[in-house]
């Protein structure tokens, strides 16, 4: 039943007489009264002003409680800052750690679902510019819930993003911490391929039907660049579609396959590349198979996909 439109026995002026209706009647018309009035604790006098990094000025609690993660994303980095504790629910497919699995879900990331987030009545929402929808956002804070914003487009925001979100949940000291790890890490990295003479040609697979690519603006295009390789799929296309004679054509030296689909599928589009030893991945044995989401979310992890992709390119520089 949507609580902005009863239906049903009501509607049409017939008496009710089911008591299990009643009460599901009962209690949407009381979460309908929440939705109308703004939770007492959204933006209170112990609250505060800030600027998030999609450019937005708004008022947050000074120490939110009752936090709702609209991103797997955030949700891994709220764990990362060790403050789960304030996670009163995430998005779907937000998986990492384990522990995230078993918090109530609140829609997809790009599909939310505003009654049950209100239903969790969080003092704050923290969300993801390229991909919560706008109008969800602008009802959620209509609706006296303030959404936090981040805006992660490369390495360095992603970074940006951890800070900003330790100093909202009071946990600055441990943001700090996790950017200053990352970055020695991405140094190392730059480092150790700076001198390299030959970049290998890569060629990642994220889509299996078609295939699809990764462009120019893209967390994995980056990630390639930055571990001395050269993108062959680069361009002003972020996520290019592929024939399998045009991949063949492009002769990927690694060939790299990381999508959210099941290691069973992994198998199975590796076994379909190996039959074909014109591509220089083949022949050198060179073709793989990523873990899942360490490539594309903008989290502490992104570092650990930096890593494993310099392992790829350049076996010789990196070990385990």
């Amino acid at each position: 039943m949507s609580l902005f439109h009863l239906s049903g026995p009501m509607e049409k002026g017939l008496r009710i007489t089911d008591n299990g209706f009643l009460n599901k009647l009962i209690l949407s018309i009381v979460l309908l009264i929440s939705l109308a009035t703004p939770f007492p604790g959204a933006v209170s006098a112990s609250g505060r002003t800030v600027a998030d990094p999609a450019g937005r000025t708004i008022e947050v609690p000074a120490d939110p409680r009752r936090v709702v993660s609209l991103a797997p994303s955030i949700t891994e980095i709220i764990f990362a800052l060790r403050q789960e504790v304030r996670l009163q629910g995430v998005s779907r497919f937000s998986d990492f750690p384990p522990a995230a699995e078993k918090l109530p879900k609140v829609g997809s990331y790009i599909q939310l679902d505003v009654e049950r987030i209100m239903a969790l009545q969080p003092d704050l929402c923290i969300g993801i510019k390229d991909g919560n929808p706008l109008a969800v956002v602008e009802q959620l804070e209509n609706l006296g819930i303030p959404v936090f914003a981040v805006n992660p487009v490369d390495l360095d925001t992603a970074m940006q993003s951890i800070d900003a979100i330790g100093d909202l949940l009071n946990a600055s000291a441990q943001a700090q911490n996790i950017v200053n790890d990352m970055r020695r890490r991405i140094r190392k990295v730059a480092e150790a391929t700076a001198q390299v003479v030959y970049k290998p040609r890569v060629f990642v697979q994220i889509g299996v039907s078609p295939i699809v690519s990764v462009g120019d603006g893209t967390f994995i295009n980056q990630l390639i660049t930055t571990a001395g390789g050269t993108n062959v799929a680069a361009g002003p296309n972020p996520y290019p579609r592929f024939s399998v004679e045009q991949v063949i054509a492009l002769a990927p030296d690694v060939l790299v396959i990381s999508s959210m689909a099941r290691a069973t599928v992994f198998e199975e589009v590796r076994a379909q590349w190996m039959q074909w030893p014109a591509i220089p991945a083949v022949r050198n044995q060179a073709v793989y198979i990523a873990p899942t989401n360490i490539f594309d979310r903008p989290t502490p992890r992104l570092v650990d996909g930096l890593e494993q992709m310099a392992r790829y390119i350049h076996p010789q520089l990196f070990r385990e």
